[in-house]
């Protein structure tokens, strides 16, 4: 790479004002959030902010006992924090690429570890498998985002969106590199026993995520491990 001037350092990486709504990208791999009232975001993702903004970690009455449960039954949470005031704020998680995606009315679900904010307009809703001891296996949570506004997704590097239709059969993913699914689509948990035995008890390919029906789901090219279970 060229050597830069000063100015021309200042000039390229300087914030871009090029719309009207209120999450805009920087970068690839950087949310502004024009605040004027209250956004939520991902606990710890802010980098910078500007003007009278206050954080509040969600508290146990709004996140309702139902997800409060649940939290504990998987060891993890989607740790939110509440943005409020007037001013912008600046969020990242680990230089991942950030996604913007505008619901009206849509559901979907999202690997809870890959949401980064969502609007006010946005309900969330931490959902659980239908294997529930597949959880241990992997710390597999996810969040259904439903409702009207936009919400902010993170991937490691670019996602791959498959479809899932009768037509072509079921879709298998492995849940470490599982960001999202459409809202009508109930993945089931699947252990391959010879898998395991063949790579391993660790391996994370022993366990998938079943998709069946119609609709889609996005993986991305990374195995991301946020818990693992003691053996």
């Amino acid at each position: 790479m060229g050597i830069s001037t000063l100015q021309e350092f200042l000039a390229s990486s300087k914030e871009k004002d090029v719309g009207s709504e209120a999450f805009e990208l920087e970068s690839p791999h950087l949310l502004e959030v024009r605040l004027d009232g209250m956004v939520w975001a991902k606990a710890g993702s802010m980098v910078a902010r500007k003007g009278a903004v206050r954080f509040t970690r969600q508290g146990v009455m709004e996140q309702g006992l139902g997800n409060l449960l649940k939290k504990m039954v998987s060891g993890e949470g989607m740790q939110l924090m509440k943005v409020e005031g007037q001013g912008r704020v600046y969020l990242a998680d680990r230089g991942k690429k950030i996604t913007l995606l505008r619901l009206a009315g849509e559901a979907i679900f999202v690997n809870g570890n890959d949401v980064l904010a969502i609007e006010s307009g946005v309900e969330s809703r931490i959902t659980m498998m239908r294997n529930v001891a597949g959880m241990l296996s992997g710390g597999l949570f996810n969040v259904r985002l439903s409702g009207s506004g936009i919400v902010a997704i993170t991937s490691h590097y670019e996602p791959l969106t498959l479809p899932v239709n009768v037509g072509t059969g079921p879709v298998f993913t492995d849940p470490n590199a599982t960001v999202a699914w459409s809202g009508g689509l109930s993945p089931e948990i699947i252990t391959d026993i010879s898998l395991g035995s063949l790579l391993g008890r660790g391996s994370g390919e022993s366990v998938q995520l079943r998709f069946a029906g119609e609709g889609w789901v996005v993986v991305q090219p990374y195995e991301e491990v946020v818990f693992q279970a003691k053996e």
